[in-house]
């Protein structure tokens, strides 16, 4: 199946796209919702922290959204926290899945998480359907997060079924090598710059906090290519930065997808390629939207647009009561 265009007109002063994707980041101005914190121990003993948000009239076997953030992020990342405001009112649960060591989970957790941790958030989901084996569960990843739920839905093949109900993933680097690439050269390294600084800043800490590691000694500047060669790679026990790159690359698994997936590309994403699923044979049960505009995981539309400003926001509330209607 071909992919599909969405119409999405974006707002007039921020049509760049990288504008979208840094203004749609910003969270300064969105209040903390209201969750419960449940930690998660995995076997090698390290913690996975989800953040839960409940309604009042939730019942056990109402629908759970369960949002899993990209590179950087956490149960703080604006576009989850957006949406946790836009559900809850509407009587749905949600749960915002940290990666290991992210957000309430830093400190929890010795191992890193990578970009194919698709097993972790098996454990989440699994937690999920054992507390209310009734209520039906949408997933959905953002970024790295969505390239996460491909890989993991993908795997699970016919028994993903028993587990989720929907996956969404919006702008997915579902092949991570050439995301790496583009996210080295886009706008002169800012992009690489930017996430460096803070994954470095997150090994020091995990480092520093747990004292049988050995001290990180990562230099100032360095590309994301080479973080994974020279860190991720011998960490978790891949052959080779090539290696991880292919085994993490959800486009392997998603032909296997059975359940119901919606994916979101912008073709002017500088740093996730729209065209990495193209000429792929895939599954009726698996729908590819692109738009002409909205940078990555921007999608900041025209005030006067049907969908608004926060136009992902408003599509992605319309896909999650497709169906609770």
């Amino acid at each position: 199946m071909g992919s599909q265009e969405l119409p999405f007109d974006p707002c007039p002063m921020f049509a760049d796209p990288h504008l979208q994707a840094w203004i749609s980041t910003t969270n300064w101005w969105i209040s903390r919702p209201e969750s419960t914190q449940n930690l998660i121990t995995l076997e090698d003993g390290d913690k996975l922290s989800l953040e839960t948000s409940t309604p009042d009239n939730w019942k056990a076997d109402g629908l759970t959204v369960l949002l899993v953030h990209g590179l950087c992020g956490s149960h703080e990342s604006a576009y989850l926290m957006r949406l946790v405001h836009r559900l809850t009112p509407q009587g749905i649960k949600v749960v915002r899945f940290n990666m290991r060591g992210c957000g309430s989970g830093r400190g929890h957790a010795k191992q890193i998480f990578h970009s194919g941790s698709s097993e972790d958030l098996f454990e989440a989901v699994k937690f999920l359907k054992k507390q209310f084996p009734h209520s039906p569960i949408t997933l959905i990843g953002f970024s790295l997060g969505g390239n996460i739920v491909l890989k993991m839905v993908g795997e699970m093949g016919s028994i993903g079924k028993r587990f989720i109900s929907r996956v969404f993933a919006i702008c997915p680097p579902v092949d991570m090598r050439l995301s790496a690439t583009m996210v080295d050269k886009v706008a002169q390294g800012r992009y690489n710059r930017y996430f460096y600084r803070l994954i470095k800043e997150e090994v020091e800490y995990l480092h520093n906090t747990f004292k049988d590691l050995p001290p990180a000694d990562l230099p100032k500047d360095m590309s994301l290519y080479q973080f994974d060669e020279v860190y991720t790679v011998p960490r978790k026990g891949f052959e080779n930065v090539e290696d991880y790159y292919y085994k993490c690359s959800s486009k392997h698994y998603i032909d296997m997808i059975t359940i119901p997936c919606k994916i979101l590309f912008a073709q002017d994403d500088p740093i996730v390629s729209h065209s990495a699923l193209d000429g792929h044979i895939l599954p009726k049960n698996i729908e590819i939207y692109k738009t002409k505009k909205g940078g990555h995981m921007g999608y900041l539309g025209n005030p006067k647009s049907p969908r608004g400003f926060f136009w992902l926001d408003s599509l992605l509330e319309e896909w999650i009561l497709e169906a609770i209607v």
